[in-house]
């Protein structure tokens, strides 16, 4: 059975910003890759393991999943998937308040 997926302000703010950025260059391919990066987001949902261990953390239950240069991390939890973070491939996660680690 697919989980819900909920997005967090700060990962509907980062979609925000590449939009902003690619659309400096190209509106139609901002939303393009904004559309792609929430039908990303979505499918999560359906495979919630499906994503790689997000390396800065090591914990199973943060995964994270790739689109062009852009890395969705999630985390799963029994009742639904939480985006967290929409970040450049070349970016380490910054460990902060967008994610507390239950250990």
């Amino acid at each position: 059975m697919a989980l819900v997926t909920r997005w967090t302000n700060a990962a509907l703010d980062d979609i925000n910003y590449i939009a902003e950025y690619i659309a400096k260059d190209s509106i139609y391919y901002a939303k393009e890759v904004a559309s792609q990066l929430f039908d990303l987001g979505e499918s999560a949902g359906d495979f919630p393991n499906k994503g790689r261990v997000v390396p800065e953390l090591g914990d199973p239950s943060y995964r994270e999943l790739f689109l062009f240069s852009y890395r969705l991390i999630y985390e799963i939890t029994p009742s639904h998937i939480q985006i967290i973070a929409v970040i450049h491939g070349r970016r380490l996660l910054e460990i902060d308040e967008r994610i507390s680690l239950k250990h």
